[in-house]
């Protein structure tokens, strides 16, 4: 029993000794960034989207296979997706997308001719575009060949 006790009070000693050690050795952390990890993040700055209205811009391509595409305008003046309403498939959707001359919809997110709710959130997969010099270097090469 005596035995227990000692290393139980030597286990709490050695752990105030660690941490009062750690106390007085310690040093300022940083992030990856470089910076206090307690300064404030400053904001970037606001970039504009590469495409203005709907259909006056080149689609952007694709750089690797199943690469959900990207909006190439901005979602200015959208309404925000409900349950109820998603203005994407009135040129998206089945009905219209050959009289808007918009993408339709991939296969994939229909069921039964209707939009399936688990693929109803657009902006979930596709994100629409902005003119920015990448935060990281990176020599990322696509696998996707062009279409003929």
């Amino acid at each position: 029993m005596m035995n227990k006790h000692f290393r139980l009070t030597l286990a709490a000693l050695s752990a105030v000794v660690l941490s009062v050690g750690c106390a007085v050795s310690y040093e300022k952390v940083n992030s990856m960034r470089g910076t206090d990890v307690s300064a404030p993040d400053v904001p970037f700055e606001a970039k504009t989207y590469q495409g203005k209205k709907p259909g006056l811009q080149q689609r952007v391509a694709r750089t690797f296979n199943e690469q959900p595409p990207v909006i190439p305008h901005t979602l200015d003046n959208f309404d925000e997706i409900t349950l109820e309403d998603n203005q994407c498939i009135e040129c998206h959707g089945l009905a219209k997308f050959k009289e808007k001359g918009a993408p339709k919809m991939g296969d994939s997110h229909f069921k039964s001719e209707k939009v399936d709710m688990t693929r109803w959130q657009c902006n979930t997969c596709h994100v629409p575009q902005v003119d920015a010099t990448p935060l990281v270097k990176q020599n990322f090469v696509g696998n996707v060949s062009p279409k003929l």
